[in-house]
């Protein structure tokens, strides 16, 4: 029998060399909820589609499955002594992005993977975790943004003598109240449409003088084309162009308040779209309870208080088609659009345009019926309507193409650019979701737009990712041609994901951000809320001429961007000679690493500022606040913005001589 002073000494032993105790706790079987990450959902042994983990061949039984950009932060206490795995890109992916690995320890960078991508061999890793606190697993982009980053930390495991638990990586959002910057509309008029607009010879053409100001209002127009005329009463015009040119048009606009005129160049040609489309889609407020009368609703709506700010396109997504396909190939409407040619007359009566949506694979995204196979068929079908938009998504092709390639994927968004173009109507085309580096072929494929990303949801995460990482695409901007972010969040959504019909759960700040960014990035401009029930402060978002007119600029340059101190400067050069510019305070790999801290970085601002001459920039500059529409003074060598967290100070910059 063992002594007592046996059992004493044991003890002793235990308390002096806590190596006694020491356990091994996977990194999987901790929460996994509290993971941070910009597409998908992290899984527990399994990919992040579900599949099981899979890297360059080889099967593993546990691990995290994520995506990029990830943050994964657990609290070790101080007795972890290693932390040891392998990460790599999974096998389960029709395409490979670039992604990187990273270990930080207390806030400081201990490992990097590197590049990665699908097909490479897995990368080890053991680090020493002695005395660390904290560590955080980030899965970063690698150049390309985030589409299609499937990564795996594989058999990663801490040994430790305490206890391992995730933490939240994010604080609690700190409700602020709505604050409107757009200074209201005076009664006087102000025409705000784009300065230049496409259109091909001997097809319809229709352009809505966008002037707000008191009604009512009486419009002219000189220069005007042969074949298009004027309605002076409610300032649209339409016609048939014949000749091709470009003419410097001038329109009017007066009322009992004032007057005002612009010039706005028709290009009459080959080439439409030329600035970024505005308008709504019916996804984000309805998904696939889409009906008639909510078409006609949000085209009423914007009829009546959008359409003066430039706002064109009522746009239905999925959800209109019957279920099957009439004699000839014919693709009618179902029993919710049973006159999709009455509901487009209509719409383009209030001065409007109306969209379409379908898929080049034989189902749509909504399991509906898609173009395959009858695209020429279906181009007929919606130029006889008067449809002035398609959103065409990818989805179910991979019926078609098992093993799709770029070059695979642009085959059957060129065969439906063809059948547009063998049908007598303009119809602005968006190649859509779904393509990876689509940026690189959707011109090509004679896309207006293309969606260069996943679809957006309203966390600010999500919109930073996709926002912010648009600078790996924005050089192939320009008139005609444009990347497309996916939808505004703003307002209330819901039914297209889900039943969960909220208000947009973006910050105030956030808001202002989002519409800022897109406005620089010369993004397509779609809203996907129920307009019916518009507040003011999103109608001050979606209604700011000086905002707007940033994103509608005829130049259409591509935007930069600037990692600075603080946050990320964005700019674009106008056709003026100006320069906008957005001060964000954004961080996309942020990690809470003291919560004590989390309410204090909200309420505080952050000083962001800039060399001019990074702008190129010399001499005395006039910098405009454009959200407020204020003036700010003449600055020179250097401007400092004041930011909120998450928020912007978008400004122009332009050239003067006092």
């Amino acid at each position: 029998m063992m002594s007592k002073r046996f059992y004493t000494v044991l003890f002793l032993l235990f308390l002096a060399f806590p190596c006694f105790a020491r356990k091994t706790v996977y990194i999987d079987e901790l929460d996994l909820s509290e993971i941070l990450q910009d597409w998908g959902n992290p899984m527990r042994n399994k990919s992040v589609l579900g599949t099981n983990l899979k890297v360059c061949g080889k099967e593993y039984a546990r691990g995290i499955g994520t995506h990029s950009i990830s943050r994964f932060l657990i609290n070790l206490g101080g007795k972890a002594s290693s932390f040891s795995g392998l990460a790599g890109a999974d096998d389960h992916n029709d395409f490979g992005g670039n992604m990187e690995f990273r270990i930080l320890a207390d806030g400081k960078l201990i490992w990097s993977s590197g590049i990665m991508h699908k097909g490479m061999p897995v990368r080890p890793f053991n680090v020493d975790l002695k005395g660390v606190e904290k560590i955080a697993l980030l899965v970063t982009e690698g150049g390309d943004g985030i589409m299609y980053d499937h990564a795996d930390w594989l058999d990663a495991k801490i040994i430790t003598s305490g206890e391992v638990r995730a933490e939240e990586i994010m604080p609690p959002a700190i409700k602020k109240a709505r604050y409107i910057l757009t200074p209201e509309v005076p009664d006087s008029p102000k025409i705000n449409n784009a300065g230049i607009f496409g259109a091909r010879p001997g097809n319809p053409f229709q352009l809505t003088i966008a002037a707000t100001g008191k009604r009512p209002m009486a419009f002219s127009a000189e220069n005007l084309p042969d074949g298009i005329e004027l309605d002076s009463a409610r300032g649209i015009i339409k016609g048939v162009a014949m000749t091709r040119g470009k003419y410097n048009i001038v329109v009017h606009a007066k009322n009992e308040s004032g007057a005002d005129s612009k010039v706005i160049r028709i290009d009459i040609g080959d080439d439409i779209c030329l600035t970024p489309p505005m308008g709504w889609n019916s996804w984000n407020c309805w998904g696939l309870s889409v009906n008639e009368r909510k078409v006609l609703d949000a085209a009423k709506y914007m009829h009546e208080n959008l359409e003066n700010y430039g706002w064109t396109y009522i746009n239905i997504d999925d959800g209109w088609e019957a279920g099957k396909r009439i004699s000839d190939g014919e693709l009618p409407g179902n029993e919710k659009f049973r006159n999709i040619k009455g509901l487009c007359d209509s719409i383009h009566e209030m001065g409007l345009k109306f969209g379409i949506y379908s898929s080049p694979g034989p189902k749509t995204c909504g399991g509906y019926i898609g173009s395959y196979g009858y695209e020429f068929r279906d181009a007929r079908t919606w130029a006889g309507w008067g449809v002035d938009y398609l959103k065409y998504d990818y989805c179910y092709y991979c019926d078609i193409v098992r093993n799709p390639t770029e070059e695979l994927i642009k085959e059957p968004y060129v065969l439906m650019r063809k059948a547009l173009n063998d049908v007598s109507r303009d119809i602005v085309y968006c190649v859509g979701f779904g393509a990876p580096n689509v940026w690189h072929w959707g011109s090509e494929a004679g896309g207006n737009l293309w969606r260069t990303t996943r679809d957006i949801v309203d966390q600010w995460n999500i919109v930073r990712s996709i926002g912010f990482f648009q600078d790996v695409c924005a050089g192939v901007t320009r008139p005609g041609k444009y990347n497309d972010p996916d939808m505004l969040v703003v307002g209330k959504l819901g039914l297209g994901w889900g039943n969960n019909v909220h208000d947009s759960n973006l910050t105030p700040d956030e808001q202002y951000s989002h519409v800022s960014l897109w406005c620089l990035l010369s993004a397509p401009l779609m809203i996907g809320c129920d307009m019916n029930h518009m507040d003011g402060f999103t109608l001050n978002l979606l209604t700011n001429t000086e905002v707007l007119a940033v994103d509608q600029d005829p130049a259409v340059m591509p935007a930069r961007k600037m990692q600075v101190e603080n946050g990320q400067v964005w700019y674009k050069y106008l056709e003026d000679g100006s320069i906008a510019a957005g001060f964000f305070n954004v961080d996309p790999y942020f990690i809470l690493w003291d919560k004590g801290e989390g309410i204090a970085i909200q309420k505080k601002s952050y000083s962001i500022s800039i060399d001019l001459k990074d702008l190129n920039i010399s001499g005395k500059v006039r910098v405009r606040d454009l959200w407020r529409q204020k003036d700010l003074g003449v600055f020179k060598d250097k401007f400092s913005a004041s930011v909120p967290y998450h928020g912007v100070l978008m400004v122009k910059f332009t050239g003067c001589d006092k």
